[in-house]
Formats: C-alpha cells, sequence, structure tokens
C-alpha cells in the first residue's frame, strides 16, 4: 500500500546499536514501514539478510515494495514477532547477528481513519486489530467484556486512574445502544473524567492504548520472546528493542536482567547448582531516548525508551 507511512523513532541510534555489518543475518519483528529494515539491508550490502514480520497487511506490502532493490536479501512473514522462532526455522536461519523490535504503532494506522485506532477520529469505526483477519476487536472487548474486566485493563495496561468510572460509564452505555465508533467511546471517557484532570492531553489517551494493547495481546509472552530471541544471536549480536509504554519497557528491563544474572541461586547455598551463565552485555545502563530536536519534530518519540544488549556467549 502506497499511502503506508511511519517515521521510524531514533532510528540512528537504533541502527547504531544494531552494529549492522556486511554479511550479516538480521531479523526485524515490527516491520512497519520498513524503516528499519531499510537501512539495515543498506548497511549490511551487499551480502546481507533480513528475515521480517508483521501482522499488518498494508505493512507487509508497503514494506516489500519499499525493500524491492533489495531483492533476494529479505523474507517477510505475516506472522507475530514472538512467532520467531518458528519463522527463522521456516527461513532456514539457525542464529543471528542482530534482532530489532519497535513497539510504536505507525503513523499510517493511526491516522487512517478506517483502522479505528484513534480517538482523533471520530467516525472511525473500532477496530484497533493490527492482523484484521482476528476475530477481536476494540468494539468485542468494549461491548461484550464484563464491567470487571474493563475496568483492569484501563488500570493495568493504561495506568488510567479513573477506569473504574469509565468501566461503569461503558457498560450503562452500551445497554442502550452498542458503542461502535471511536468518537462515541472517546465521548464516554472524556464524560467520565472529572473537568480539572482533563488538561494534560487527551482525556482518551490512556484508554485507547490501554484496549489496543488488549486487542493485540501487545504484552502477553513478551519477556519469554525477549528470552528466547536474544538466545538466537550469535557470540557479539545485538538485539535493540524500542518501547513506548513503561509496562513494555519493565518487561525488556527485567529480561536484560535475567539473562545478565551469573547465577540465580538461593544466595544461602554455598555452591551454583543451577548452571545459569550470564548471556548478555547491557550497552544501555539507561535506556536512551530520543532528542529534542526529534520530540519536536516527531511528537510520537516523546515516551520512547531504546534498550540494547549484546550476546556475549
Amino acid at each position: 500500500m502506497s499511502g503506508f507511512a511511519h517515521i521510524p523513532v531514533m532510528l540512528e541510534e537504533c541502527l547504531q546499536g544494531l552494529n549492522v555489518k556486511d554479511g550479516g543475518i538480521y531479523f526485524d519483528g515490527t516491520v512497519g514501514g520498513a524503516g528499519h529494515s531499510y537501512e539495515i539491508l543498506k548497511r549490511s550490502s551487499p551480502d546481507g539478510k533480513l528475515i521480517a514480520t508483521d501482522l499488518d497487511d498494508d505493512a507487509i506490502a508497503a514494506a516489500n515494495e519499499r525493500l524491492k532493490e533489495f531483492f533476494g536479501r529479505f523474507q517477510i512473514f505475516k506472522s507475530d514477532y514472538k512467532n520467531f522462532s518458528e519463522v527463522l526455522d521456516r527461513a532456514g536461519v539457525e542464529s543471528l547477528d542482530g534482532a530489532i523490535l519497535d513497539f510504536g504503532v505507525s503513523s499510517w494506522q493511526l491516522d487512517s481513519g478506517e483502522r479505528g485506532f484513534s480517538y482523533m477520529k471520530p467516525e472511525a469505526p473500532l477496530d484497533m486489530r493490527m492482523d484484521r483477519s482476528q476475530s477481536l476487536s476494540a468494539e468485542t472487548v468494549i461491548n461484550e467484556y464484563s464491567q470487571k474486566e474493563i475496568a483492569r485493563i484501563l488500570k493495568e495496561y493504561g495506568e488510567e486512574k479513573f477506569a473504574n468510572n469509565i468501566a461503569a460509564n461503558i457498560v450503562k452505555e452500551r445497554a442502550a445502544e452498542r458503542i461502535t465508533t471511536c468518537g462515541r467511546l472517546s465521548k464516554i471517557i472524556e464524560e467520565s473524567i472529572p473537568a480539572k484532570f482533563r488538561q494534560n492531553g487527551p482525556a482518551a489517551r490512556k484508554s485507547f492504548q490501554a484496549i489496543r494493547i488488549e486487542v493485540n495481546g501487545e504484552l502477553n509472552g513478551l519477556y519469554d520472546c525477549v528470552i528466547g530471541l536474544t538466545e538466537r544471536l550469535k557470540k557479539g549480536g545485538r538485539i535493540v528493542i524500542l518501547t513506548f509504554h513503561s509496562l513494555e519497557d519493565r518487561i525488556v528491563k527485567q529480561a536484560f536482567r535475567y539473562l545478565e544474572q551469573d547465577c540465580i541461586c538461593d544466595k544461602s547455598i554455598p555452591v551454583c547448582v543451577c548452571g545459569k551463565r550470564k548471556e548478555i552485555e547491557i550497552i544501555t545502563k539507561k535506556p536512551i531516548t530520543a532528542s529534542v530536536k526529534e520530540m519536536t519534530i516527531n511528537t510520537r518519540s516523546k515516551c520512547a525508551k531504546l534498550r540494547i544488549a549484546e550476546k556475549i556467549i
């Protein structure tokens, strides 16, 4: 799809962190508009290879078009990046020189009314599916989940302090008529939050983010994925992860900490019996954030955090 566009956040920082080299084999688990993938293939010329995944058919079509000059050096699979093991096996790749995950929603997905990701598109249908072939959508969550479940999602994934009030009003409103548009949901959310708390940006932002995370299962299996994907790296290989939500970043941080540990035995045991060995060196002791210039140009970079680790065994 020619209209698919996305400005990669901290592109140069990500590529430097990946330490791309000629002949390397790389995995881009969230290919999107192929911003990272294009640079990986360009900088690994003439022999570097890329395996990529995405769940969005529009993103895959756009990526194939953008990367066509590197024909024969890349493969894109319609799959969740968490299925990396199966995808790499299908591609005949045993180990990687680098892997990158960018969890940002693309500009095109947010700005396209038909996709239903944005509270800024009042007439848009409640959708939010990355993979439009799946049955679960935002409309299903809002109209069919229990009040308790909706409140939990808003609290856990959106860190919304008025989750209980919002959930109660959603259930009340849907009893009269099914909620089917982003505009109606946004209005319910806004009316559920006291006026004095609506000053710091759009009232619906946190709730829409939470619902999107639920619809796409964005946090499910993330920890195990980071562990497993890192284990597929060659010695000296890098993993680069760009997060846009505190829960995502926390999970990545915890996974890196586990991989960095040399022993996980109870401290009361005099001799190590677990066999755990330090597997990575964390390159970013503190996450890298976007520059002031980038945040001015691309406001979606403001909440981004970049973490990088290198495989040492």
